[in-house]
């Protein structure tokens, strides 16, 4: 049962270091999360399409390159 007891007590501890730490923490205001939410939206649409360019016209080089039978 000591054990037991322990255990719960580390998880205790480690929820209220936890806590302290989150406290110390610096969290952006809502239009600096609303903005960089923005840029990686549209970073991620940007590469998406390049990869998708990218595959297509490799996907055509490769075509011209081996032909299929």
């Amino acid at each position: 049962m000591n054990v037991v007891q322990e255990k719960i007590r580390g998880v205790r501890t480690f929820l209220g270091e936890v806590s302290g730490e989150m406290k110390k923490s610096a969290w952006p205001e809502r239009q600096e999360l609303v903005e960089s939410t923005i840029v990686v939206i549209i970073s991620m649409l940007l590469l998406s399409a390049f990869v998708g360019i990218s595959d297509k016209i490799l996907l055509t080089m490769l075509g011209l390159l081996i032909p299929s039978a």
